[in-house]
Protein backbone atom coordinates (compact mmCIF):
# COMPACT_ATOMS: atom_id res chain seq x y z
CA UNK A 1 0.00 0.00 0.00
CA UNK A 2 1.28 3.50 -1.25
CA UNK A 3 1.96 6.31 1.29
CA UNK A 4 -0.68 7.97 -0.08
CA UNK A 5 -2.90 5.59 -0.16
CA UNK A 6 -2.47 4.75 3.54
CA UNK A 7 -2.74 8.34 4.16
CA UNK A 8 -6.45 8.32 2.40
CA UNK A 9 -7.04 5.55 4.59
CA UNK A 10 -6.28 7.07 7.75
CA UNK A 11 -7.79 9.76 6.92
CA UNK A 12 -11.37 8.37 5.99
CA UNK A 13 -10.98 6.31 9.55
CA UNK A 14 -10.66 9.51 11.27
CA UNK A 15 -13.43 11.16 9.16
CA UNK A 16 -15.12 8.43 10.25
CA UNK A 17 -14.37 8.54 13.73
CA UNK A 18 -14.81 11.79 13.80
CA UNK A 19 -18.89 11.35 12.27
CA UNK A 20 -19.59 8.77 14.44
CA UNK A 21 -18.61 11.60 17.63
CA UNK A 22 -20.46 14.15 16.39
CA UNK A 23 -23.45 11.70 15.91
CA UNK A 24 -23.24 10.30 20.01
CA UNK A 25 -22.58 13.68 21.21
CA UNK A 26 -25.04 15.56 19.10
CA UNK A 27 -27.32 12.61 20.65
CA UNK A 28 -26.36 13.17 24.31
CA UNK A 29 -26.29 17.09 24.07
CA UNK A 30 -30.17 16.69 22.81
CA UNK A 31 -31.23 14.29 25.04
CA UNK A 32 -29.81 15.81 28.00
CA UNK A 33 -28.89 19.67 27.68
CA UNK A 34 -30.69 20.48 24.70
CA UNK A 35 -34.34 18.64 24.88
CA UNK A 36 -36.74 19.06 27.87
CA UNK A 37 -37.10 16.39 30.49
CA UNK A 38 -39.59 14.02 30.01
CA UNK A 39 -42.98 14.82 31.87
CA UNK A 40 -43.56 13.46 35.31
CA UNK A 41 -46.32 10.56 35.51
CA UNK A 42 -49.84 12.36 36.15
CA UNK A 43 -50.57 12.64 39.32
CA UNK A 44 -53.73 14.01 41.87
CA UNK A 45 -53.71 17.28 42.64
CA UNK A 46 -52.02 17.65 46.28
CA UNK A 47 -54.27 20.47 47.56
CA UNK A 48 -57.68 19.64 46.14
CA UNK A 49 -60.29 21.90 47.97
CA UNK A 50 -62.39 19.19 49.88
CA UNK A 51 -65.86 18.38 48.70
CA UNK A 52 -68.64 21.09 48.44
CA UNK A 53 -71.63 21.28 50.60
CA UNK A 54 -71.01 18.22 52.91
CA UNK A 55 -72.14 15.76 49.87
CA UNK A 56 -70.83 12.44 50.21
CA UNK A 57 -73.03 10.70 47.86
CA UNK A 58 -70.95 9.49 44.65
CA UNK A 59 -74.13 7.94 43.19
CA UNK A 60 -74.69 8.82 39.51
CA UNK A 61 -73.40 9.48 36.39
CA UNK A 62 -69.82 11.69 36.55
CA UNK A 63 -68.97 13.36 33.02
CA UNK A 64 -64.94 13.13 32.09
CA UNK A 65 -64.50 17.48 32.05
CA UNK A 66 -62.18 20.03 31.04
CA UNK A 67 -58.61 19.22 32.58
CA UNK A 68 -58.36 16.24 31.97
CA UNK A 69 -55.49 14.05 30.46
CA UNK A 70 -54.43 11.26 28.74
CA UNK A 71 -51.60 9.78 26.77
CA UNK A 72 -48.72 6.60 26.96
CA UNK A 73 -44.93 6.93 28.37
CA UNK A 74 -42.18 4.91 26.56
CA UNK A 75 -38.46 4.35 26.64
CA UNK A 76 -36.31 4.65 23.58
CA UNK A 77 -32.67 4.00 22.47
CA UNK A 78 -31.60 6.78 20.70
CA UNK A 79 -28.08 6.61 19.25
CA UNK A 80 -26.86 4.92 22.08
CA UNK A 81 -28.61 6.95 24.86
CA UNK A 82 -31.52 6.08 26.90
CA UNK A 83 -34.85 8.15 26.69
CA UNK A 84 -38.31 8.45 27.54
CA UNK A 85 -40.76 9.58 25.86
CA UNK A 86 -44.06 11.19 26.76
CA UNK A 87 -47.33 12.19 24.52
CA UNK A 88 -50.19 13.42 25.63
CA UNK A 89 -53.17 14.96 24.76
CA UNK A 90 -56.40 16.80 26.37
CA UNK A 91 -58.90 15.30 23.70
CA UNK A 92 -60.38 12.68 26.09
CA UNK A 93 -64.35 11.87 26.76
CA UNK A 94 -66.31 9.40 28.59
CA UNK A 95 -68.28 8.90 31.87
CA UNK A 96 -68.03 6.63 35.10
CA UNK A 97 -71.46 5.63 36.84
CA UNK A 98 -71.17 5.03 40.38
CA UNK A 99 -74.31 2.94 42.86
CA UNK A 100 -73.99 1.57 45.91
CA UNK A 101 -70.27 2.60 46.72
CA UNK A 102 -68.97 1.25 44.05
CA UNK A 103 -67.74 2.38 39.86
CA UNK A 104 -70.10 -0.17 38.53
CA UNK A 105 -69.88 1.67 34.41
CA UNK A 106 -67.42 3.55 32.98
CA UNK A 107 -65.90 4.17 29.28
CA UNK A 108 -63.15 6.50 28.71
CA UNK A 109 -62.55 7.49 24.85
CA UNK A 110 -59.36 9.00 23.96
CA UNK A 111 -58.42 11.14 20.50
CA UNK A 112 -55.31 9.57 19.22
CA UNK A 113 -54.48 11.99 16.48
CA UNK A 114 -54.26 14.89 18.77
CA UNK A 115 -51.65 13.43 20.92
CA UNK A 116 -48.05 14.93 20.79
CA UNK A 117 -45.02 14.85 22.14
CA UNK A 118 -42.03 17.10 21.84
CA UNK A 119 -41.05 16.27 18.31
CA UNK A 120 -43.19 16.44 15.43
CA UNK A 121 -41.63 13.92 13.40
CA UNK A 122 -42.14 11.42 16.29
CA UNK A 123 -45.46 12.31 16.23
CA UNK A 124 -45.78 11.85 12.41
CA UNK A 125 -44.66 7.91 12.91
CA UNK A 126 -46.98 7.22 16.08
CA UNK A 127 -49.79 8.86 13.73
CA UNK A 128 -48.93 6.81 10.59
CA UNK A 129 -47.32 3.40 10.41
CA UNK A 130 -47.52 2.97 14.50
CA UNK A 131 -51.16 3.73 15.21
CA UNK A 132 -52.77 4.26 11.70
CA UNK A 133 -54.61 6.97 13.20
CA UNK A 134 -56.58 7.79 9.67
CA UNK A 135 -58.16 4.70 10.33
CA UNK A 136 -58.24 3.61 13.97
CA UNK A 137 -58.52 7.68 15.61
CA UNK A 138 -59.27 6.69 19.50
CA UNK A 139 -58.51 4.44 21.86
CA UNK A 140 -61.07 3.43 24.43
CA UNK A 141 -61.05 1.88 28.03
CA UNK A 142 -64.08 -0.12 29.28
CA UNK A 143 -64.36 -1.04 32.72
CA UNK A 144 -65.29 -4.73 33.26
CA UNK A 145 -65.35 -5.20 36.89
CA UNK A 146 -67.17 -2.93 39.95
CA UNK A 147 -64.51 -0.70 41.67
CA UNK A 148 -64.86 -0.89 44.98
CA UNK A 149 -64.59 3.41 46.14
CA UNK A 150 -64.28 3.01 49.92
CA UNK A 151 -63.14 6.07 52.02
CA UNK A 152 -64.14 8.27 48.71
CA UNK A 153 -66.93 9.31 50.67
CA UNK A 154 -64.78 10.91 53.28
CA UNK A 155 -63.02 13.33 50.30
CA UNK A 156 -60.50 10.08 49.83
CA UNK A 157 -57.41 10.11 48.70
CA UNK A 158 -57.62 6.08 48.20
CA UNK A 159 -55.61 3.94 45.62
CA UNK A 160 -57.36 0.96 44.02
CA UNK A 161 -57.44 -1.36 41.28
CA UNK A 162 -59.70 -1.09 38.16
CA UNK A 163 -60.14 -4.48 35.49
CA UNK A 164 -61.24 -3.30 31.74
CA UNK A 165 -60.94 -3.68 28.24
CA UNK A 166 -58.72 -1.65 26.39
CA UNK A 167 -59.20 -1.33 22.58
CA UNK A 168 -56.31 0.51 20.79
CA UNK A 169 -56.30 0.11 16.71
CA UNK A 170 -59.54 -2.08 16.79
CA UNK A 171 -57.77 -4.95 19.13
CA UNK A 172 -59.34 -5.18 22.77
CA UNK A 173 -57.10 -6.64 26.05
CA UNK A 174 -57.72 -6.79 29.25
CA UNK A 175 -56.07 -4.85 31.62
CA UNK A 176 -55.39 -3.71 35.46
CA UNK A 177 -54.63 0.18 36.14
CA UNK A 178 -53.57 1.02 39.48
CA UNK A 179 -55.74 4.26 40.45
CA UNK A 180 -55.65 7.16 43.22
CA UNK A 181 -59.01 8.72 43.60
CA UNK A 182 -60.05 12.07 45.37
CA UNK A 183 -62.56 14.32 45.90
CA UNK A 184 -62.14 17.91 44.31
CA UNK A 185 -64.71 20.20 45.67
CA UNK A 186 -67.95 19.51 43.35
CA UNK A 187 -65.70 16.82 41.79
CA UNK A 188 -63.43 14.14 41.59
CA UNK A 189 -59.75 13.29 40.25
CA UNK A 190 -58.82 10.11 39.10
CA UNK A 191 -55.27 9.93 37.74
CA UNK A 192 -54.12 5.93 36.90
CA UNK A 193 -51.82 4.08 35.07
CA UNK A 194 -51.15 0.52 33.41
CA UNK A 195 -48.41 -1.24 31.61
CA UNK A 196 -49.26 -2.40 28.16
CA UNK A 197 -47.16 -5.08 26.22
CA UNK A 198 -47.35 -3.29 22.51
CA UNK A 199 -47.23 -7.18 20.90
CA UNK A 200 -50.98 -7.42 22.82
CA UNK A 201 -52.37 -4.87 20.50
CA UNK A 202 -50.45 -5.63 17.41
CA UNK A 203 -48.56 -2.45 17.28
CA UNK A 204 -44.76 -2.77 16.41
CA UNK A 205 -42.71 -0.93 17.91
CA UNK A 206 -40.08 1.33 15.86
CA UNK A 207 -37.00 -0.28 15.08
CA UNK A 208 -34.79 2.29 13.05
CA UNK A 209 -31.47 1.30 13.90
CA UNK A 210 -30.89 4.57 15.19
CA UNK A 211 -33.46 4.68 17.23
CA UNK A 212 -35.27 1.61 18.94
CA UNK A 213 -38.55 1.83 21.09
CA UNK A 214 -39.05 -1.15 23.97
CA UNK A 215 -41.59 -3.07 23.76
CA UNK A 216 -43.69 -2.28 26.26
CA UNK A 217 -44.87 0.90 27.99
CA UNK A 218 -47.26 2.82 30.08
CA UNK A 219 -51.02 4.26 29.07
CA UNK A 220 -51.53 7.11 31.75
CA UNK A 221 -54.39 9.76 32.47
CA UNK A 222 -55.30 12.39 35.02
CA UNK A 223 -59.14 12.63 34.95
CA UNK A 224 -61.17 15.57 36.30
CA UNK A 225 -65.28 14.48 36.74
CA UNK A 226 -68.17 16.24 37.24
CA UNK A 227 -71.19 15.12 38.26
CA UNK A 228 -73.76 15.20 34.93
Amino acid sequence: MSVLTRRRVVIGVGALAALVLVVIGGTYLYINVISDDAPAPLTLETSAPPASGGDTDLSGTWTVAEGSEAGYRVDEVLNGQDNTVVGRTSDVTGQITVADGEATEGEITVDMTTITTDSGSRDGQFRGPIMQTDQFPTSTFTLTSPVPLDGLDAGGPISVTATGDLTVRDVTQSIEVQLDVQRSGDGVQVAGSGEIQFADFEVDPPNLGFVRVEDHGTVEFLLTLSRS
